[in-house]
This record gives C-alpha cells, sequence and structure tokens, in this order.
C-alpha cells in the first residue's frame, strides 16, 4: 500500500473504532456523525469520503466476506461442492479477521435487534450478498445446482453464520475468538450438511 493509502486505512479504522465507542456510550440515535468526525480527529465533511452514512459504519468488511466467497467459488477444486466452497469461504474469513467475533459484531447485532435504521441497512447487506454468492455457485456448479436450489444454500449459508453469531454473542462470557469461531464453524456445516450428502 502507498503512503496516501495506509494513511487513508487509518483514517477509516478511526472512523470505525470511533463509532463503536460512541454507539457503546451514547446509543446509535444520540451519537452524530460530527461526533464520529470529532472523535476521529477529521472534519464532518471528510466523514463522507470514507461512508455515506452512520449505519455504514457498522458494517465495513460486508463486501471483503462476499468477496472471500466469490473468490472461494472461482478457486473451487474438483472434489469441492457448492456447500464445501462456503464452509471454505467461512474458514478463510475467520482464520484472517476476528471481526465477525468482535466487539463491533456483537454491537451491530444489538442494534439490528434496537435500530430500526441498522435493521433496515442489515436486511439489504443480507439480501445483496446472497443475491451476489448464489449467482456465481450457479454460474460455477451449472450441473450440480439450479439458481434456485444456489439462493436456497447461501440462504442457509447466511443464515446459519448470522444465528450462530447471534447465539454465541449473547452469551459469550469472555469466550475468545478461536472458541466462538469454532462454534460458528460447527453451526453452519450442521445447516449445510443436507447439501454436503447430495450427489
Amino acid at each position: 500500500m502507498s503512503l496516501r493509502d495506509r494513511k487513508r486505512a487509518r483514517t477509516r479504522q478511526a472512523l470505525i473504532d470511533a463509532a463503536t465507542e460512541l454507539f457503546e456510550r451514547k446509543g446509535y440515535d444520540e451519537t452524530t456523525i460530527a461526533d464520529i468526525a470529532a472523535a476521529a480527529d477529521i472534519g464532518a465533511r471528510t466523514f463522507f469520503s470514507y461512508f455515506a452514512s452512520k449505519e455504514e459504519l457498522l458494517f465495513p468488511d460486508a463486501d471483503e466476506r462476499v468477496q472471500a466467497a466469490i473468490d472461494a467459488i472461482a478457486t473451487r477444486g474438483p472434489a469441492e461442492g457448492p456447500a464445501e466452497v462456503l464452509l471454505r469461504a467461512l474458514s478463510q474469513v475467520t482464520a484472517t479477521s476476528d471481526e465477525l467475533v468482535s466487539p463491533l459484531a456483537a454491537l451491530r447485532l444489538r442494534m439490528i435487534q434496537t435500530v430500526p435504521a441498522v435493521r433496515g441497512r442489515a436486511l439489504q447487506e443480507q439480501l445483496a450478498a446472497q443475491r451476489e454468492i448464489a449467482k456465481h455457485l450457479a454460474a460455477a456448479f451449472p450441473d450440480r445446482i439450479d439458481p434456485v436450489g444456489a439462493a436456497a444454500l447461501t440462504g442457509a449459508f447466511v443464515g446459519a453464520v448470522t444465528g450462530a453469531l447471534q447465539a454465541l454473542l449473547d452469551d459469550t462470557d469472555g469466550t475468545d475468538p478461536a472458541t466462538l469461531q469454532a462454534a460458528m464453524r460447527t453451526a453452519t456445516e450442521v445447516a449445510l450438511a443436507p447439501w454436503r450428502l447430495s450427489p
């Protein structure tokens, strides 16, 4: 990365960290974009060079997770089926990042339950991700799964990850990220078991 790119990445992360702290301390509705920008030591107008809205701060890595699934599909091995590819994508994401089991993830899930704007954004992100992943899955396995089956499999995958995260982060009691990731993978494997058994 160039010096400029590193500086942008640091500023972006500073905004995410500031928003996480302010949302926890003050509440989502009570926190303004100006508050977040000031805490990250940038101007309020500069905020919009990084994020389009407050709720977008709660989903900073959504595109990366979708891309990880698409990359896993593109690099599938000859013995891998659709379910195995999605499980490999999840393994790669959790191996390279703790974001799914981070304090931000726990905050995001609480906000989805209590803040309509965040719930709406979460639904948009989830539906867009499922549609994109399912499209690539159906194209990669035309003789194994049709578009409807790909959508069902992807929905089961995303639902399993989301449901497992909700249950795990509701009752973490200081559980370390590795344990949370293992439990999430187990839940996802259970949800995808019927597809793994398919020919």
